[in-house]
């Protein structure tokens, strides 16, 4: 049996932001890492949308670990990959990262019922990828999820 993904890190807001939900919460943008030039853009459609609903934003990265490699040790370090992401991230942006088997399922298991999904997708992205793959697992999960 093959452990779960792992969680590596997560960075917060400062408190003190606008709620949009009746329980406290925020409106959680979620911004899946593709690539860095198409995950720039769902970033930036994602700051346009976060400033005018007072959300926060989160990019998510799951991480393929090979199955030659234990999970806790990927190929790619953590802390470079943060480094290369804070490259297209602004300051208040969430990042975590999961370092797992099977990109699709670990992000389905990741996202809240309620999440707003960004992608990053090349043009065009229905074609054989692993969007595609993603995106249509989680539309089938009920997930509301944007392509940029």
């Amino acid at each position: 049996m093959t452990p779960g993904p792992a969680r590596l890190k997560s960075q917060s807001l400062p408190p003190g932001e606008p709620s949009l939900f009746d329980d406290g919460r925020r409106l959680d943008l979620k911004v899946i890492f593709t690539d860095l030039r198409n995950t720039a853009a769902a970033l930036n459609a994602a700051r346009g949308m976060a400033r005018g609903l007072g959300a926060r934003i989160t990019l998510m990265v799951a991480q393929v670990v090979p199955y030659p490699l234990p999970l806790a040790d990927p190929p790619v370090a953590a802390e470079f990959t943060v480094r290369l992401l804070k490259s297209i991230a602004v300051e208040d942006t969430a990042v975590e990262i999961y370092l797992c088997r099977d990109r699709c399922e670990t992000l389905r298991r990741a996202l809240a019922p309620d999440s707003l999904i960004i992608l990053g997708a090349q043009k065009p992205w229905w074609l054989w990828s692993w969007e595609r793959s993603l995106v249509r697992l989680l539309r089938r999960e009920g997930l509301r999820v944007l392509t940029v």
